[in-house]
């Protein structure tokens, strides 16, 4: 299980592409888009993570990394593609699994092994060798239900479980959950991901496996919205909820974690409706927390434009408000699912005050934000009536250089 074929070069996928090939074994990524194929066989990332830009280059001039847009034969195929929704009801989209399996499916021979990472919800493994099996009758494939059935092709799923910021330290350090098809496929995955996995190897079926992920995400959801609604009672209560959260976590048994502007990225803001669309009756605190955080984002602009209306009162015809931190969490580049843009977006639509757009880790706005203004943290100084801070990037931290500006700092722990 030397040769590696990764799917999706994007922040699970290049990272895990990168660790098995400064471990030894020799790795082809296939992504579809061209520019992110040619930046990492410069030696060169497409993404903010830090440590990986230096094991992608050493990975890449030593000829164990490769990136293309097609896949090659290989003893193990690895699948870090996106599962986004259909629409606006929270129906899982399994289409880029789909299409990596055509993609894969000529490939295959006998004793390969083929891993799915992307966060799915419960049965999409079996739905991916389904479409496998389709396009190559001539092999046989595992079924869940016959666990110790022989087949010629191996099958599990592995969920990631790491943290941006940190991935290339946790992808190494912590545990992994291994859910085979059967018995013998988890032993096989076990083998690829000891190449450089130093964390537990823990042992389960593919149904569980992608369970436990969900379950995962779904249960700091559920935390985070308790602090987001406490956050709100706190505001109505005329009480400062980051006093409150704090005395309340002297407490031996209690740990409120930290309120925010909502919650974002592919995982948290995800996940927990996999598990909703599929038991909609029964997932009722699960339905309930993505409820309240989806729609934290909201009563934070109700907040700004309360703060807003002031300023007109004040003589401000048109006020400017900064908004510090468009990522889904501190100092990463990831925007996607994030609140803040979120919050960007409908505040530029409103049209109420002039907006200016701080994030430090990216250069260029995305589409849905083209309408904002992109500025350094330095040109708010001059600028800016009110500073909203969205995110809690290091940059932000000293609140000095805006020492004469009205902050409103929706994350408290800056």
């Amino acid at each position: 299980m030397k040769n590696i074929c990764v799917f999706g070069l994007g922040y699970i996928g290049l990272p895990t592409a990168a660790m098995f090939a400064h471990h030894g074994a020799n790795v082809v990524g296939v992504d579809v888009n061209q520019h992110a194929v040619d930046t990492i066989n410069q030696g060169k990332i497409h993404i903010v993570e830090p440590g990986l830009e230096a094991i992608v280059k050493q990975a890449v001039d030593n000829g164990r990394l490769k990136a293309s847009l097609k896949p090659v034969h290989s003893d193990a195929y690895l699948i870090a593609v996106p599962t986004p929704f259909k629409g606006d009801d929270h129906t899982p989209d399994l289409s880029y699994i789909h299409a990596v399996s055509k993609a894969l499916a000529p490939l295959l021979e006998k004793g390969d092994l083929v891993i799915l990472e992307s966060t799915s919800p419960v049965g999409a493994t079996e739905q991916m060798v389904e479409w496998l099996a389709e396009a190559r009758p001539d092999l046989t494939f595992p079924k869940y239900h016959e666990s110790d059935n022989e087949a010629d092709i191996y099958v599990a799923y592995c969920p990631e479980r790491v943290l941006p910021g940190k991935v290339v330290e946790e992808l190494i350090s912590n545990d992994r959950i291994i859910g085979g098809m059967t018995k013998e496929s988890t032993k096989k995955a076990q083998e690829v991901y000891r190449i450089f996995v130093e964390g537990q190897l823990l042992e389960t079926n593919s149904r569980t496996a992608e369970m436990a992920k969900l379950t995962e995400n779904a249960s700091r959801d559920v935390s985070i919205a308790f602090a987001n609604e406490l956050s709100i009672i706190s505001d109505k209560l005329d009480i400062n909820v980051w006093e409150l959260i704090e005395l309340a976590n002297h407490h031996p048994r209690v740990n409120i974690l930290q309120p925010g502007a909502g919650v974002g990225g592919h995982c948290i803001a995800v996940d927990p409706w996999f598990i909703v669309n599929q038991n909609p009756d029964e997932a009722k605190i699960i339905r309930a927390a993505r409820e309240i955080n989806d729609s934290k984002p909201d009563w934070v602009i109700g907040k700004i434009n309360a703060e807003i209306d002031k300023l007109k009162v004040q003589g401000i015809e048109k006020p400017t408000v900064a908004l510090l931190g468009l990522a889904f969490k501190p100092n990463i580049d990831d925007l996607r699912e994030s609140p803040a843009v979120n919050i960007a977006q409908k505040m530029l639509e409103s049209d109420n005050a002039n907006i200016l757009l701080v994030e430090p880790n990216i250069n260029q706005l995305p589409e849905k934000l083209a309408a904002g203004t992109l500025v350094s943290l330095s040109e708010v100084v001059d600028r800016a009536d009110v500073v909203a801070i969205l995110v809690a990037h290091d940059e932000f931290k000293d609140k000095t250089l805006l020492k004469n500006i009205q902050i409103m700092n929706m994350v408290g722990n800056i």
